[in-house]
């Protein structure tokens, strides 16, 4: 069975370039002629329609594709257009950031055309090609039997890495929650690296800390290793904005944890960090400031400039993840924010919302 890949981005890219490697057949598809290319140069396939896609998976009812794709209604058209040309016995993966409440529906939707429906929660970004990625996969046992072996591929190895989580649905909520913690850790790095950093008077060094706390420290971890290995090679983050975007799956965590009545404090804080990140001025803030100065008289600022920011384009499928190293960032390459779509997916803000697959 070959399987079909839609989406070559950074991830799908990539995982294509990593089927190939490991023997699986498998053949992408991308919108993007540059995308397609690019996979072919390392030795995989390509399709430049959805037809030539389908063509070259093979006999009706043996077919798995996989959509990796912006959440929302990017993928909901894909998944809507592959459920008129696929058949019964053949699987559609969906291994992006899809809400689970989602892949639930679209996966009741499928099963009512024969078709089988299979959502995988996939975490290793630019890292995947050469580390592996982990999965966690939501599905029939029997769907989630046929793709085995792409999955054992994937993963870091064949026996870890990846695993059934549960039915339809379940692959991705647990990625969700995956994510919300992602956010959590995230920002309690960045709070005590920040205290560290404005402890001037003891002249602390920031790279030995974080190598120090690498080894033998109970908060050892991946991102501490990126973190140390950027502060190694002395990354200047004076030239990065503070604006932090938020892909939807810290969002969901908040909300789920809402209905089912589960305290997540430090999830909520992270994500509500997230979006004061992104505000360009803080209305609350300017409140504060009017409030005090009346009834206190005290000195305000006022705005000279509002922020000013510019974009770097996220990393190509192929290139090595030391690319996108802080000390590697190319600034003379930032492009001035156009606000469309296409600049918000690279940004990780397409997957916001759920969809409902009505018109």
């Amino acid at each position: 069975m070959k399987l079909g890949m839609i989406g070559l981005g950074k991830m799908g890219g990539n995982m294509v370039l990593r089927l190939t490697q490991g023997g699986q057949g498998v053949v992408g598809y991308d919108r993007s002629e540059e995308n397609v290319a690019l996979i072919e140069a390392g030795g995989a396939e390509g399709a430049r329609t959805m037809d030539e896609l389908i063509a070259a998976l093979g006999e009706p009812g043996q077919r798995a594709v996989w959509v990796m794709v912006p959440s929302g209604q990017v993928t909901q058209s894909v998944i809507e257009d592959l459920a008129t040309r696929l058949a019964p016995g053949d699987i559609v993966v969906d291994g992006g950031n899809s809400n689970y409440k989602d892949s639930m529906r679209r996966a009741e939707a499928l099963a009512e055309k024969g078709i089988g429906f299979v959502d995988v929660g996939t975490s290793g970004g630019i890292w995947g090609l050469a580390e592996g990625y982990a999965m966690m996969v939501g599905g029939t046992q029997e769907a989630v039997e046929r793709l085995r072996p792409f999955l054992e591929v994937l993963a870091p190895a064949a026996d870890r890495g990846w695993g059934r989580m549960g039915p339809a649905g379940s692959g991705h909520y647990v990625k969700m929650v995956h994510n919300g913690i992602e956010y959590g850790m995230m920002q309690a790095y960045a709070e005590g690296f920040e205290l560290l950093h404005a402890r001037e008077d003891y002249g602390l060094d920031m790279a030995q800390i974080a190598e120090l706390w690498r080894h033998g420290s109970v908060i050892r971890s991946w991102l501490l290793d990126l973190t140390a290995e950027a502060l190694k090679n002395q990354a200047d983050f004076s030239q990065l904005s503070d604006y932090v975007a938020d892909s939807g799956e810290g969002r969901w965590t908040v909300i789920d944890s809402i209905e089912l009545g589960v305290p997540t404090p430090v999830i909520t804080l992270s994500t509500q960090m997230r979006f004061r990140s992104q505000q360009e001025v803080s209305y609350a803030g300017q409140m504060l400031s009017a409030m005090r100065r009346a009834f206190g008289g005290h000195a305000v600022k006022v705005l000279e400039q509002t922020r000013q920011e510019a974009v770097v384009p996220e990393v190509q499928p192929g290139e090595h993840p030391k690319v996108a190293a802080p000390e590697n960032i190319p600034v003379e390459a930032a492009q001035q924010e156009t606000g469309g779509q296409g600049q918000a997916e690279q940004l990780g803000e397409a997957g916001q919302r759920r969809v409902t697959g009505e018109a």
